[in-house]
């Protein structure tokens, strides 16, 4: 069976959205699938499934999380072999960019219109670059989230919504599941 890596979206965030690491772990088995391990309290899951496409996983995972959580978990799936590839461009860039402050990548379940990505990229803020390829957006940031004019700017919620994670984060997933 094939391994997917799931990331759930604002979840844990506050009284009303709580949907702690071992609901997610039953919810992922009753949508199908085995194998599952977390990581951190935020929404990184590993598991097999038996449905061959990223779509498929992540419509199955939605609804179970739906379900077990009582609202809606935006959920971002990829497969091993694809997280590892957008892992190993975040640490190009990364390496390139050397930020000396943060590094998000937002993941999406789609990618972002071509127009959307090319006015995200086309703005220049001193110590912010963001590159988009594919389903992943890479802000490398000198400064931090907080005073970002880059991740504030209507180019880059016009990419759609996603879920971020740090470079570290991903390099860790992928150590552990890829």
């Amino acid at each position: 069976m094939p391994t997917y890596v799931a990331f759930l979206r604002a979840i844990n965030l506050g009284a009303r959205r709580k949907f702690p690491k071992d609901a997610i772990r039953t919810a992922t088995e009753a949508a199908g699938g085995t194998g599952v391990e977390t990581y951190i309290n935020t929404g990184n899951v590993r598991l097999t499934h038996p449905a061959r496409s990223v779509p498929r996983v992540q419509a199955a995972l939605e609804e179970a999380y739906a379900a077990a959580a009582g609202f809606d978990v935006p959920t971002v799936v990829f497969t091993a072999a694809d997280l590892a590839a957008l892992t190993a461009r975040g640490e190009e860039l990364h390496a390139e960019h050397d930020p000396s402050g943060q590094h998000y990548v937002t993941l999406y379940s789609s990618a972002p219109a071509s127009a959307a990505v090319e006015a995200a990229q086309a703005l220049e803020h001193p110590g912010e670059t963001v590159v988009v390829e594919g389903r992943a957006a890479y802000v490398l940031l000198d400064g931090d989230i907080h005073t970002s004019r880059l991740l504030s700017s209507k180019e880059v919620t016009a990419l759609g919504q996603g879920t971020a994670r740090t470079i570290k984060v991903l390099r860790t997933v992928t150590e552990k599941w890829c």
